[in-house]
């Protein structure tokens, strides 16, 4: 069933229409706009979302000077022979179709690619028309061989009959009315004077409007003025052959009709992302249970609204309660239309939207009294309340405005208990407005059924248009009167009438109102608290990363340092290198490197302790007794609980709690270094298991640099076996040492593959 067209009215939707018609290019795309109508697809409205996106992010479309051509296909459909300018029109249009397709193609990988696989291919078309007429729509000399051949001899022949009439001005002066050559009818002539045309021998061939001029073909000339005559039929002839041809090119475009369907099409879409853009339109999400989540919802015809929250799901129908003015029918409205643009496949007014997709919007909004067919406004609203009952479903929107108005209030108020009670049994979703009190007290107590609000300034007595759920409004009729200035003493005797419930109710809603105003009050302090604290955070993280910017500083003054030592140090040892040359010089270079060490030691910061696991001291590297070989080993690798140890020539797998740690002979130093017993004599050791890769390498190339200096070589270095990694960085850097003469694994006795012996070049 489609959507009753009295809804669409009654919700201002065709101005959405037009809202559309004025951002559309062609008027393809107004006449798509002018007739959008919602859907009832859920599939084809998510399809419809996904091309707004695609239009607003992706590929933007332009569609001007595209023209609606389908009277000129018709026509020439028909067998009539178009103008050129007709025929140049509808080139430049297809044309343009076939550049939005290439330009959708070149960036779109979303849906508008595919509504492109529409627009058809006319290339042959527009590249005949366009080789075949000049940018007015006359046809081109080159348009075919006949007709250059034509105009070659129509121009020379035109020179020889002018030539040959002007010869003979002077001759004719004395009869001339003007002492020029002109054409009449196709044919050159010369204007005489009527007095004396029987003075000339030729044709008359015209008249001038006074009488006074004849226009004479001279015999002379008779034969080429004919000539060339024939000549202009055979061109005009030949003109239209090739219109009559391109026309039929057109007629039988079968994907024309196609493509100018599509071309609409891409124009409603492009209308659709330049009002989402404008008016600041979100794209609403489907729901499949019914539900109405709107957050921050406005009217989009409306300027500067108020923007509110709406939702319905468990709270089937919403009662919006309150004075005139208030804003009741366009928060009704605002949901109406947010429902209608969505199943049109448009963006809607909100920050965002959850919507079902809806059989119908059902709505009774606005006085509509008919005089013709005698119905007063009450009855008009009781045609439209019965459609509504009759039609209303779980998957129907229902909209009714001043429910139980136009009748006396106590029948209204029954009737409309009534028909809320038949939509809440019918499943029915939506909003009434109404001002009844009856209602009010109804809905407190009714499940499915909800009291909403439009807020009131009670200061000004002017409404603030945002929606309160869960309390009824009052109708203020006695605040403003008062603030009108109504005589007191009236005002009282209108509370006497009302009676004591009316107060009470009255007295209700106030201390309502006032609980609210004071929960508002301490939602705004909690908010300004909550502001500083974020105001506060801000500023802490501010200075923590100052700091950290200044550690950094710190840091990198720190490196640029060590960088000027370690400098220093390999100047130093450059030296020393140098001295060690001599025999003699020995003992006091090697002592010299060991200060330089140790030096260099102090320098730098004490590493972290190694972690140890489960607080166990054993790691990888560690010497342990294993008693059930009596033997020591080292420790290998580390799985958990099993740990491999080397034992002598042999690798065996043991259980932590079977080992027990060895201590160390001595206390380490802080950083592997080499060790001596006196300041001439070099060990050649070096033991780098559980450094980082690059404080090894740099441990490395020190010990190498050493080594070189004194001569001493070959230099042994454990580096354990493990996974490898680090020694394969270590022999990576080896390869590119040049101080390296070669290296190797140690014997299988000796370490294996966990030692590398590095021959150092002396």
């Amino acid at each position: 069933m489609p959507f009753a067209p009295r809804a669409l009215t009654a919700l201002d939707f065709p101005r959405i229409r037009d809202a559309l018609a004025e951002r559309s290019a062609t008027s393809l795309g107004v006449e798509r706009a002018r007739a959008l109508l919602p859907s009832e697809d859920a599939g084809r409205i998510v399809r419809e979302l996904d091309e707004v996106e695609d239009a607003l992010f992706g590929v933007s479309l332009s569609l001007g000077g595209i023209q609606d051509i389908r009277d000129l296909y018709a026509r020439a459909g028909e067998g009539r022979v178009l103008s050129g300018q007709e025929l140049l029109n509808a080139a430049y249009s297809l044309d343009g179709a076939m550049t939005v397709k290439r330009a959708i193609n070149a960036n779109s990988r979303g849906p508008l690619r595919e509504v492109a696989l529409s627009l058809g291919d006319h290339s042959e078309l527009v590249r005949r028309v366009l080789s075949s007429l000049d940018r007015d729509g006359a046809v081109r000399d080159d348009a075919s061989h006949k007709l250059r051949d034509l105009r070659r001899r129509i121009e020379p022949l035109r020179g020889r009959i002018r030539e040959k009439l002007a010869a003979t001005l002077d001759r004719w002066a004395d009869v001339l009315q003007e002492h020029i050559v002109t054409i009449r009818r196709d044919r050159y002539v010369l204007p005489v004077q009527a007095s004396r045309v029987g003075q000339v021998q030729g044709i008359i061939v015209d008249a001038s409007a006074t009488g006074q001029t004849y226009f004479v073909e001279p015999a002379a000339v008779t034969q080429l003025n004919n000539e060339l005559t024939r000549l202009i039929l055979d061109e005009e002839a030949e003109v239209r052959r090739i219109l009559t041809e391109l026309s039929g090119l057109l007629a039988a475009d079968a994907d024309l009709p196609m493509t100018l369907a599509t071309i609409g099409e891409l124009d409603l879409i492009a209308a659709k992302a330049r009002l989402a853009r404008d008016w600041r339109l979100n794209r609403p999400q489907p729901v499949t249970d019914g539900t109405y989540d709107l957050r921050e919802a406005r009217h989009p015809l409306i300027e500067n609204p108020v923007p509110n929250d709406i939702e319905l799901g468990e709270t089937k129908l919403l009662l919006i309660t309150g004075p005139n003015m208030g804003g009741k029918t366009a928060t009704l409205k605002t949901l109406g239309l947010a429902v209608l643009m969505h199943q049109c496949g448009m963006y809607v007014a909100a920050a965002s939207a959850r919507l079902p997709v809806v059989r119908d919007v059902l709505v009774d909004i606005g006085d509509e009294q008919s005089i013709e067919a005698s119905l007063s406004t009450f009855a008009s609203h009781l045609k439209h309340l019965r459609f509504v009952l009759r039609h209303a479903a779980p998957d129907t929107l229902v909209l009714i405005d001043e429910l139980g108005s136009g009748t006396d209030p106590e029948e209204g108020a029954a009737l409309a208990q009534a028909l809320i009670e038949s939509l809440l049994a019918q499943d029915a979703r939506g909003i009434v407005t109404s001002h009844l009190s009856p209602l009010k007290l109804f809905a407190l107590e009714t499940p499915g059924l909800k009291n909403a609000s439009m807020s009131f300034d009670l200061a000004t007595l002017s409404p603030t248009y945002h929606l309160q759920v869960g309390q009824p409004g009052r109708s203020y009729a006695l605040a403003i009167a008062r603030r009108m200035g109504l005589p007191e003493n009236v005002l009282e005797r209108a509370e006497q009438l009302l009676g004591p419930d009316a107060g009470l109710m009255e007295r209700m809603l106030e201390g309502l109102e006032r609980e609210r105003a004071e929960l508002a009050t301490q939602l705004d302090t909690a908010t300004t608290a909550r502001r500083d604290a974020e105001a506060e955070l801000a500023r802490a993280r501010q200075e923590r990363e100052t700091l950290e910017a200044r550690r950094n500083e710190m840091l990198a003054e720190a490196a640029q340092k060590a960088e000027s030592l370690y400098a220093d140090a390999i100047e130093r040892v450059r030296s020393l290198r140098a001295r060690a040359q001599e025999d003699s010089a020995r003992p006091r270079v090697m002592q010299e490197l060991r200060e330089l060490r140790t030096a260099a030691q102090k320098a730098r910061p004490a590493p972290p302790p190694a972690r140890e696991e489960r607080g166990d001291p054993i790691r990888v590297g560690s010497r342990v007794d294993v008693p059930a070989y009596s033997a020591t080993g080292q420790v290998l690798e580390m799985r958990g609980d099993d740990l491999v140890v080397q034992l002598g020539v042999m690798k065996v797998g043991v259980k932590r709690r079977d080992v027990r740690l060895k201590p160390e002979p001595q206390v380490k130093a802080a950083r592997p270094a080499f060790t001596g017993t006196s300041p001439t004599t070099f060990q050649n050791e070096l033991q780098l298991r559980g450094l980082g890769a690059e404080e090894a390498v740099e441990e490395l190339r020190t010990a190498i640099t050493e080594a070189h200096a004194l001569k001493e070589t070959p230099l042994r270095v454990v580096h354990g076996k493990g996974q490898g990694v680090l020694r394969r960085l270590l022999r990576d850097y080896l390869k590119t040492d040049k101080r390296v003469e070669s290296f190797h694994d140690a014997e299988a006795n000796q370490g294996g593959h966990g030692v590398t012996i590095v021959n150092v070049r002396t």
